[in-house]
């Protein structure tokens, strides 16, 4: 495969896809669980725009 390919197909994948052939390439597994957290913190900071689930998030913290 050209160099030139090569930096084509890293460009068209998208920054999901490149973090995890980073982490397969780097056998850096330590990170998912790391990735997984801040998602579910975002996830939560999302969902606590509501005023329905405020309470909740004051449990929580």
């Amino acid at each position: 495969m050209s160099e030139s390919h090569k930096d084509y197909t890293a460009h068209s994948l998208g920054s999901a896809q490149e973090l995890l052939l980073f982490m397969r390439e780097r056998k850096s597994y330590w990170l998912a669980p790391v990735i997984f957290v801040l998602l579910m913190i975002a996830t939560l900071i999302y969902f606590a725009e509501g005023a329905a689930v405020a309470p909740f998030i004051y449990t929580i913290f």
